[in-house]
């Protein structure tokens, strides 16, 4: 039996796809085919269903795959032996939520190179799901992501909180008053958001269907700043996290919206998995860089 067997046949498993496991491990489907072929003739054994879609393991098959996973935690731990005293060198790939990407990125990768100049620094953005799946997949080494508070994540994966973040409700100023409303006093006006797949947007969502409420959607366009200079020439209420709104260029021609039924939270969270090797150093950087960035935005 060959490590590099039992992680092509463990990526084909989470993955539920030849062709996706052959992508997050950049070898081509024939050869992902041939490595898990290999594992069986080892083991004597089949260990996938061939006749479903998406691709499943036998019962066998996943007896074996919960083993095989547990022998590449301590292979991993035996690399991180070795490799925690080495300098830091190669790739770091990273992944940022466009919601924050543009505050907190050039500081982040600024710094990075300044100490870690033999790092090649790459970086992905998405929402925090999408990125966390590229995680799993082995496609990034850290996440700076909003979550919810206390979120869990996947075994192997180990996630820190580095700022708790109010979200508040903006409208144009003078649009609202000072009075304090509920969603169904002000839903009606609709909303600029961000495209589906946000966080925020499906927070809200949510607490709109608990009231029988509807979502209505005025404009959806990606990036805060031109969110808020969107809210801030009418065109209906925004959700935003509050340090992002304080340092933006439009916050004079912006009202807070003091609404009593709805007062969301969110987390930025440092994702990582639990083996870094010598790239420990590197990625607690990145986190310290990007939680002093958000805290100073506010």
């Amino acid at each position: 039996m060959k490590i590099d067997d039992i992680d092509a046949f463990v990526a084909v498993i989470r993955s539920q796809s030849i062709s996706q496991a052959a992508e997050s491990l950049r070898l081509t489907q024939p050869a992902i085919t041939r490595r898990v072929q290999n594992f069986e003739e080892a083991l004597g054994v089949s260990l996938l269903d061939r006749n479903t879609k998406p691709l499943k393991p036998t019962p066998m098959g996943m007896r074996v795959y919960e083993q095989c996973r547990a022998v590449l935690r301590e292979m991993d731990a035996l690399r991180e032996l070795v490799l925690s005293d080495a300098l830091p060198s190669g790739a770091l790939r990273l992944g940022v939520p466009q919601t924050i990407g543009d505050v907190v990125l050039l500081d982040a990768l600024s710094q990075l190179k300044a100490l870690y100049p033999d790092l090649q620094t790459q970086v992905a953005t998405g929402w925090g799901s999408h990125l966390l799946g590229k995680m799993e997949n082995g496609e990034l080494d850290a996440v700076a992501a909003l979550f919810p508070a206390g979120k869990v994540f996947p075994e192997g994966i180990v996630g820190r909180s580095l700022a708790r973040m109010d979200l508040v409700v903006v409208a144009a100023r003078g649009e609202v008053g000072k009075r304090s409303c509920k969603l169904a006093d002000c839903y009606q006006r609709g909303w600029v958001l961000n495209p589906d797949g946000c966080g925020f947007r499906a927070g809200l969502q949510r607490a709109l269907n608990d009231e029988g409420l509807s979502l209505r959607i005025n404009l959806e366009t990606f990036g805060t700043e031109l969110q808020l200079g969107l809210i801030a020439n009418g065109l209906g209420f925004g959700l935003v996290p509050r340090p992002l709104l304080d340092n933006s260029r439009h916050r004079e021609r912006l009202d807070i919206v003091q609404v009593s039924d709805f007062k969301p939270v969110i987390d930025l969270w440092l994702i990582h998995p639990r083996f870094l090797g010598n790239l420990q150093a590197p990625v607690a950087l990145f986190g310290e860089t990007v939680a002093q960035r958000v805290a100073n935005q506010g």
